[in-house]
């Protein structure tokens, strides 16, 4: 008998999509009325509006349809995950170009012999960088690129893929989790509850340095394993191997290399800019990288043909990867045209209306983490239940504060693992590391974080 075998992230988002489809069916199809909220610039529900609409079950046609306008939209025309998927396929031939001159390789062996005897510095250290991506601006796709830059980094210092996306998902997603001034999660959620985004700073600093120190122990404790023993990997061996260990001489680093990599960090600083700053999205942030990997191709004095061949070659590399992110979209786009939607937000309003505080803290919390999962994206979730759930926590005697961090902190520790999102997935296929190892690696991590999340709301709720 064959042993069983976890499905590919492919498997798994399309059975998602045949789910929700089946759920069109039995659940009830409704709709809350909408209203322009003027802060927000975007239509929110009001509560206590909920109606039961005419049924929109899904069939075979919309499931096959559904991957498709994950990315294109074909029903209103509009843009889904399209720009996600060409700024990933960019990112690839950015990279492709990049490491096609050597100086990635030439870096990493100079990096990693000065950090000799202390490479699990990087950790900490790259958490930390990557957790104020998250709680300033909401760092998620951006976080993409820095897959490809850290397996070979952490690979060549004798980790495994595993330590490298860890050190990115788990730092991005722990600094959105304790969000202090993300526009696209506190901001916007604080705006939907009728309150200043500053109110409730206090419990949600406390939740990102408790929830970051959690993390950064959890990933040190199994990179440090994994270094005196590599068979303490949660990975096949195939998936640890990389180029840097396929050339273990040493390696020229030129001034040419210096040059590159300079051009190279810089291209990820005006990202970060871009988009904390200018309020870049995808489309500015693919054609600055677009214009970087032209700028290196120049530098390295690479010929045309050598340059759009090693382009193109990228971003096959990373072609999967924007694949997983349309298909990840297609569960919602699955959702919103079966109409059930709104219909589990008011299954949501009808559970915590009228509960006593402390209950009313745990209950909402696992109604938001149930809703991270169908809509994996922080600020489409605010602007969904924000309206909602806020006005409840009045009649709980809770300011509306603390509704903001539980929505933040259930979605944050849910989107460490749940599979509708593009950036979990993404991030995962690009490392190269089968989800069903993640998940078994960071299972005893999110339930750590599950009770002392609950553990600091609920004592925040008493006091």
């Amino acid at each position: 008998m064959k042993s069983f075998k976890f499905p590919s992230a492919y498997s798994i988002l399309f059975g998602l999509i045949i789910f929700v489809a089946l759920l069109t069916w039995v659940v009830p199809a409704g709709h809350y009325q909408m209203v322009v909220n003027p802060l927000l610039g975007t239509e929110v529900p009001v509560a206590g509006t909920y109606a039961v609409t005419e049924a929109h079950p899904q069939g075979i046609t919309d499931i096959l349809l559904a991957p498709i306008d994950g990315l294109w939209n074909h029903r209103t025309g509009q843009a889904a995950a399209i720009d996600v998927a060409l700024f990933i396929l960019i990112i690839g031939g950015f990279l492709g170009i990049t490491t096609k001159t050597g100086a990635i390789d030439a870096g990493i062996q100079r990096v990693t012999g000065r950090l000799a005897g202390k490479e699990e510095l990087m950790i900490p250290i790259l958490m930390g960088l990557f957790a104020l991506g998250g709680t300033i601006y909401g760092m998620a796709e951006e976080s993409l690129p820095f897959y490809s830059l850290l397996v070979p980094v952490m690979v060549a210092a004798r980790f495994d893929r595993l330590v490298a996306a860890a050190t990115v998902l788990l730092g991005a997603c722990i600094g959105t989790l304790g969000s202090t001034i993300n526009p696209f999660a506190t901001v916007i959620a604080a705006n939907a509850a009728g309150i200043p985004f500053t109110q409730g700073m206090g419990l949600r600093i406390l939740l990102l340095v408790v929830c970051w120190c959690l993390a950064v122990a959890w990933v040190l404790r199994y990179a440090i394993a994994v270094r005196k023993d590599p068979h303490h990997s949660y990975l096949p061996t195939l998936t640890n191997t990389s180029n840097a260990e396929a050339s273990p001489e040493p390696l020229d680093f030129t001034r040419t290399h210096k040059i590159i990599l300079m051009l190279f960090a810089c291209a990820f600083a005006v990202m970060i800019y871009g988009v904390s700053v200018e309020g870049w999205w995808m489309a500015e942030i693919s054609a600055m990288f677009l214009g970087f990997s032209l700028l290196i191709g120049v530098v390295a004095r690479m010929s045309e043909s050598l340059f759009v061949e090693t382009f193109i070659d990228g971003a096959k590399e990373l072609l999967g990867v924007a694949l997983i992110i349309g298909i990840a979209r297609g569960i919602v786009v699955m959702m919103d045209n079966g109409m059930i939607t709104h219909t589990l937000l008011h299954a949501a309003e009808s559970l915590v209306s009228g509960l006593p505080a402390l209950i009313f803290v745990l209950v909402s919390w696992g109604l938001e983490a149930i809703l991270s999962i169908l809509v994996p994206s922080s600020s489409g979730l605010a602007v969904m239940s924000m309206p909602i759930m806020a006005p409840l926590a009045d009649f709980a005697g809770l300011p509306r504060e603390l509704m903001v961090t539980i929505y933040q902190s259930a979605s944050g520790v849910i989107n460490l693992v749940t599979p509708t999102s593009g950036v979990v997935m993404g991030g995962l296929a690009i490392a190269k590391v089968p989800y069903s190892c993640y998940l078994r690696w960071v299972a005893p991590l999110l339930l750590i974080l599950i009770i002392v999340n609950l553990l600091i709301l609920s004592l925040s709720a008493l006091l």
